[in-house]
């Protein structure tokens, strides 16, 4: 049987993201051409769905649907001043979620991530979003750990991605890790995208110069990224900064979102995710490289975080080296 995807659409919903996993799963085929996935899209009670742009879209399943699912995709949809307010979904969508079976992978488009965060499903989790509410997502839910400049982030059975075309990339991802990169690069190619982008949306952030530099922790910021292998305190990001703790930790949140503590430990695991991908370094010496100091403490993070020990990161993660040219 087919894996089932079963795409969530809701009022707000981006129609170009909505296309995006029918798109980019049905054409993910055997040799023979037998689809590997099925794709169903669903709405509150199967009525149909207006869209942020001018027109509405006729579904044709409603949200029991999302019971029956291997994999559930909750298409884009903008948060609403409600969930920015209170952090609470509607009662409807809470109700559609709790449909979704235990071990049903549940996957967000862009700035759905925050129904998930709303749902409680990333709390203590890495996350992404559209770079532009990265701050928003960690200010309303400080439990989930945002990384603003990758353009997926996988949990294993919790995975959010960031805007417009990272949920091509997003979708290309599962079918590589359901079966393997020769399946993932043949829908790619039908599909006329790239089978693996290098980079993350950093390249897209808006970054504003500081209006006052001499009060910005971003220089300290980039004194830690430097030295990720040291040993580094709380006391030693104050005290590079020329500020108090108790300032620095003020002004670093207002700044970052997240406490000086957790974005170190962020930006140390982060490192050690490219290392795995990248390079075929030993745990051990990974682990040092990012200041974890030993294997143990890579792993804590990683299961804590990710989900996975940091070889079945590796496996599922580190791209292959491309075919020569025969």
């Amino acid at each position: 049987m087919p894996h089932r995807v079963v795409v969530l659409a809701l009022d707000g919903v981006l129609p170009l993201d909505l296309g995006i996993p029918a798109r980019v799963f049905n054409e993910a085929c055997e040799p023979d051409g037998t689809r590997l996935y099925s794709v169903t899209t669903c709405s509150l009670g199967g009525q149909p769905v207006r869209t942020h742009e001018d027109y509405r879209l006729v579904v044709e399943h409603d949200e029991s649907a999302l019971e029956t699912a291997d994999t559930v995709v909750i298409a884009t949809q903008e948060p609403t001043e409600h969930l920015l307010k209170t952090g609470r979904l509607p009662a409807e969508v809470a109700a559609a979620l709790d449909r979704i079976r235990p071990r049903t992978r549940i996957v967000s488009l862009c700035t759905s991530a925050f129904l998930l965060a709303a749902a409680g499903l990333l709390d203590g989790r890495l996350a992404t979003t559209h770079w532009a509410l990265c701050d928003a997502l960690a200010r309303r839910f400080p439990d989930v750990e945002v990384d603003p400049d990758v353009l997926f982030v996988d949990n294993g059975r919790i995975l959010t991605s960031a805007g417009g075309a990272a949920g091509i990339d997003l979708c290309l991802h599962l079918v590589r890790r359901d079966h393997g990169t020769a399946v993932a690069s043949a829908a790619a190619r039908r599909c006329v995208v790239a089978p693996w982008r290098e980079g993350g949306q950093a390249q897209f952030i808006e970054h504003p110069v500081p209006r006052d530099t001499d009060r910005s922790t971003s220089a300290t910021r980039q004194w830690a990224l430097d030295r990720l292998a040291e040993p580094i305190t709380l006391d030693d990001l104050a005290r590079h900064a020329h500020m108090s703790a108790r300032t620095f930790t003020r002004r670093f949140r207002g700044e970052v979102g997240s406490s000086p503590l957790k974005w170190l430990a962020q930006q140390r695991l982060a490192h050690a995710r490219l290392l795995l991908e990248s390079t075929d370094l030993p745990v051990a010496r990974i682990a040092t490289a990012c200041g974890f100091g030993d294997p143990v403490a890579l792993r804590k993070h990683f299961y804590t975080y990710l989900g996975m020990s940091p070889l079945a990161y590796r496996r599922a993660h580190q791209v292959p080296e491309p075919l020569a040219a025969q």
